[in-house]
């Protein structure tokens, strides 16, 4: 019902129905229609030798009655001529034969029409067999699918049952285990629930308890136990993740120290090459030096993390400081007590030392000798020289100057003018840049001497202004 309906057939009976199909339309549009168009074919030349038979059979009877005519009216002696008697007598024999060959392939014909007639009926009959088995399996087909309804119907009650009766039994709470169950196997319907109703009555004194708590409980204790293993697997997480963290650590403090010590070389070999002479050095000021300053009392108050001073960790770091001197003997001086130039000269010592420890491929300089005396001036143009012609490493230096230093080691020279607010830039050739830096530095020369006598009159003019001040005026030769 609802369902469609479908064959059961096997396929080999569907493929013998279909077959049964073919042949009986295969002999009922060519063999039947061949058969009968060959019967008529075959009665039709049967009537033709029959035709022509009998029209033989008359000429002779003609001419026989003809001649036996003549023979009695005392005609003359003429017989008859036996050459025409035996060619009548062979076309009958010839007629004759031809009859029975086509009465004889009439008869063939229609025993082959009579065949193919029993073969039509059979395979007529197979197929009314057939339709007739396709009926029964379709009605036994839809009995099945009323059953099967009828039993989905049944399943679904079933079903509603079984929840119905699963929530009933969960609102009685636990069950006892099938060992005490196996005790009220014996028992009646009728027995069971008067004792059910026995047992109701006992329970109402206990209405007060709480009749979910074993359940509670044993659900608690499930939930319980997989929060405790949920959480092992994130405190193995968690441990997982400090060591990695640890493992971090470690690589970055290693990262730090190792570039410290790369830089701190590299600084040594700069300003060596700068200052023959003197010595520099970078420091890693650490928690421990500030711990040394402080008292005993502030000691204990830190935090008791012990560090190794070859090999410091890198939280206990506070800061880089550079120790230089500028001579082969003498103290070493701080950043902070050095004068602008040789402040100049560590910074570049500096950033020459990091550019040995990761080179970049070219590095821009504005007036970076501007601070420095003609010594420390040739210095950085050899060092700078030597830096862009290294084999391993060769640097390009782009440097804005006035000073003739770093134009005497330059590859080539641009020089750059400014007029009605416009910028140019000019290639220039090395003795044309050393002779336009030689002329700035005369003007410079002569604008300094010219300040210098500006600024030595007029403190000689502010000593006698308050030399008048305190004594009487002098005479007007004297003034000036």
């Amino acid at each position: 019902l609802g369902t469609p309906l479908q064959t059961n057939l096997s396929e080999e009976d569907e493929n013998l129905l279909q077959a049964s199909k073919d042949r009986l339309a295969t002999l009922a549009q060519e063999v039947v229609p061949q058969a009968q168009s060959r019967a008529s074919s075959l009665t039709l030349q049967k009537q033709k030798f029959e035709l022509d038979v009998k029209q033989i059979n008359e000429q002779l009877e003609q001419l026989l009655g003809g001649k036996k005519g003549n023979a009695h009216d005392g005609e003359e002696g003429e017989e008859i001529d036996e050459e025409d008697i035996l060619e009548l007598e062979q076309a009958v024999k010839e007629a004759n034969a031809l009859f029975e060959r086509g009465a004889e392939e009439l008869k063939t014909a229609q025993k082959s029409l009579s065949e193919a007639k029993q073969q039509w009926a059979a395979a007529k009959q197979e197929l009314e067999q057939l339709k007739q088995e396709d009926e029964n399996l379709a009605k036994a087909l839809e009995e099945a699918n009323e059953k099967a309804e009828r039993l989905l119907n049944k399943r679904s009650m079933c079903i509603s049952k079984r929840e119905t009766y699963t929530r009933k039994i969960q609102e009685l709470g636990s069950l006892p285990p099938p060992s005490e169950l196996e005790k009220f196997a014996d028992k009646t319907i009728s027995e069971l629930m008067k004792m059910l109703e026995s047992v109701n009555k006992k329970l109402k004194k206990y209405s007060h308890v709480n009749k979910k708590a074993f359940d509670q409980f044993v659900n608690f204790s499930e939930q319980r136990e997989a929060l405790l293993k949920r959480k092992d697997e994130l405190d193995q997480g968690a441990s997982k993740v400090k060591e990695l963290i640890d493992s971090l650590d470690r690589q970055k403090d290693e990262a730090i120290n190792r570039t410290f010590r790369g830089v701190s070389s590299h600084f040594r070999d700069v300003f060596k090459e700068l200052v023959p002479n003197g010595a520099g050095e970078l420091i890693m000021r650490t928690a421990m030096d500030e711990d040394e300053a402080n008292t005993d009392e502030e000691e204990s108050t830190r935090s008791p993390k012990k560090a190794d001073p070859n090999n410091p960790d890198v939280s206990l770091y506070r800061g880089i400081g550079i120790k230089v001197r500028f001579s082969a003997v003498g103290e070493n001086y701080m950043m902070s007590q050095l004068s602008g130039g040789q402040k100049a000269l560590v910074a570049l010592a500096l950033i020459f030392s990091i550019q040995r420890c990761d080179p970049a491929p070219f590095y821009m300089f504005d007036e970076l000798d501007q601070a420095l005396d003609s010594t420390y001036r040739a210095a950085v143009a050899n060092l700078i020289q030597r830096q862009a012609n290294d084999k391993e490493n060769p640097t390009q230096f782009i440097v804005t100057t006035f000073r003739p230093e770093l134009v005497a080691v330059s590859n080539r020279c641009y020089g750059v003018s400014h007029q009605n607010k416009v910028s140019s830039i000019h290639a220039l050739s090395k003795k044309d840049a050393l002779r336009f830096v030689a002329d700035l530095m005369n003007e410079e020369e002569a604008v300094g001497d010219v300040t210098s006598m500006a600024a030595s009159k007029t403190s000689r003019t502010t000593a006698s202004r308050k030399r008048k001040s305190a004594e009487p005026v002098p005479a007007a030769e004297d003034e000036g």
